[in-house]
């Protein structure tokens, strides 16, 4: 299998394993994304996904031979109406509503780095090079990069490597705000469990509020996320977690969160 999905405690861990190939990804593999996203949304005891890869390099694109055909014909990618979540939002409405920490190493393109502009928390070794590389191929970024990346750093910062195909180096991922962390190459994954964990310890009804009030602003704007703010607010407000927090605040101890 080339996507492995494994549970540890209330994490997802999805491993894209596919290195003699660069992890270049497959029809198959996209659709074992796509189930994981799904998993992840639709399991109470999950919390937060990784997405993570093993070998050198992240991922060094799409495997063509695969591929090439499928686009020729405006397929778009080959989500199931069932049981799967497009991980680059481009296929339906539906969204993971828990979030997503990313690791990535070497290599990190096309498909890799649209699939990160939709991730929560990004952690890069300092070897890593994104890049799309479409417009090298004869094509153009069709996972969410146009729609995602001029909000994500600006229009010209965007255009600048979205027209030229060029590679953007680890550090300057991290100065455009592309990814949260650089760490020694080789501890990516071991960063990202770490926080993985962090937001997996806190109240996840919390934590998932307050992503889909960032969400509905940014993608709806300000007022929209105002307009059920408060509701959502006094939901949370009489949940379980909610009195287990303040129990924790006077007993000053560590809550223990259940997500109700």
């Amino acid at each position: 299998m080339t996507v492995t999905i494994k549970t540890e405690e209330h994490l997802l861990l999805v491993e894209i394993n596919r290195p003699e190939k660069m992890n270049a990804m497959t029809r198959e593999m996209y659709s074992r994304l796509a189930q994981a996203y799904f998993q992840l949304d639709s399991d109470p005891d999950l919390r937060v996904g990784i997405v993570y890869a093993v070998g050198p390099h992240f991922t060094a694109g799409l495997d063509l031979t695969d591929w090439a055909d499928w686009f020729a014909r405006g397929l778009g990618f080959p989500l199931a109406a069932e049981n799967e979540i497009d991980p680059f939002y481009m296929m339906s409405e539906a969204r993971c509503r828990k979030p997503i920490v990313m690791a990535v190493q070497g290599y990190c393109y096309t498909w890799g780095f649209e699939m990160m502009l939709n991730t929560d928390i990004r952690v890069a070794a300092a070897d890593t090079r994104f890049a799309m590389l479409e417009v090298k191929r004869g094509f153009f970024p069709a996972a969410g990069a146009t729609l995602r990346l001029p909000r994500e750093i600006g229009w010209a910062n965007a255009m600048r490597y979205m027209l030229t195909g060029d590679a953007i180096s680890a550090a300057e991922a991290y100065r455009l705000g592309l990814v949260q962390q650089v760490t020694e190459t080789g501890r990516q994954f071991d960063r990202a469990l770490a926080i993985a964990r962090s937001v997996a310890a806190a109240a996840p009804l919390g934590v998932q509020e307050a992503l889909a009030s960032s969400r509905r602003a940014a993608l709806d704007g300000d007022q929209a996320a105002r307009t059920v703010m408060y509701r959502k607010m006094a939901d949370v407000m009489q949940s379980e977690d909610m009195r287990e927090g303040l129990q924790s605040f006077i007993e000053r101890r560590a809550a223990v969160f259940k997500g109700k």
